[in-house]
């Protein structure tokens, strides 16, 4: 039996995925949720398999969310069900631990076979998103020796972004203002030649700085 878990804020979508996960034979609803806030209070490490998250939620944002789940529950595997596509919110929500990214328009049936995916070790994607990653880190390539053009302030900034971190939680961990952390980012794309948070991060990864 694998145990599902929601967190969607429009109660049509919830319920409707509710009814589907209910009336599908080897599935079964473990919660069901509004909000991030309302997940993080309940769920515990053993409550749910998997999690379907949307982005877009009232209060704390979807990848914010993800990246507590992962801590408080780090064996819930947790699926990004959003309408957005763009690669700064699907890095983001990998970066935070998502084990998979599919777009609300994805078939019941579909959605289904990608919960059982991911149980079974897999991670899901809707096409359109599979081809942005399998784009983006293939135009992105790293500089020459970028590991010893970055200082470890810098490195130590974008591991926190890779972690998940937004400006504002990297910068309360760093003892920073997010103004200081929009500085320090501005160093690091000059010197990696790239113009965005998701170019700079993929640029590192690429080159082994940050494992």
């Amino acid at each position: 039996m694998i145990r599902v878990a929601i967190i969607e804020d429009q109660p049509d979508i919830r319920d409707g995925l509710a009814s589907l996960i209910e009336s599908t034979p080897g599935h079964s609803m473990s919660g069901s949720f509004a909000s991030m806030e309302e997940a993080l209070a309940v769920l515990t490490p053993t409550s749910a398999d998997v999690a379907l998250v949307d982005l877009g939620l009232p209060g704390m944002s979807g990848t914010e969310g993800i990246r507590r789940l992962n801590e408080t529950c780090p064996d819930l595997l947790l699926v990004v069900l959003t309408v957005y596509n763009d690669d700064e919110r699907i890095f983001e929500a990998l970066c935070a631990g998502a084990s998979g990214y599919l777009l609300k328009k994805t078939a019941p049936d579909r959605l289904l076979e990608s919960i059982r995916e991911v149980v079974n070790d897999g991670s899901p994607m809707s096409p359109e998103v599979a081809r942005r990653v399998v784009s983006l880190f293939r135009k992105v390539r790293p500089p020459d020796r970028a590991e010893h053009r970055l200082t470890p302030h810098e490195i130590r900034l974008l591991k926190l972004l890779v972690d998940g971190h937004s400006y504002r939680s990297a910068a309360a961990k760093l003892g920073v203002t997010q103004h200081t952390v929009s500085f320090h980012l501005r160093q690091v794309y000059a010197k990696l030649q790239v113009h965005s948070k998701l170019e700079a991060v993929a640029r590192v990864m690429r080159a082994g700085v940050i494992r």
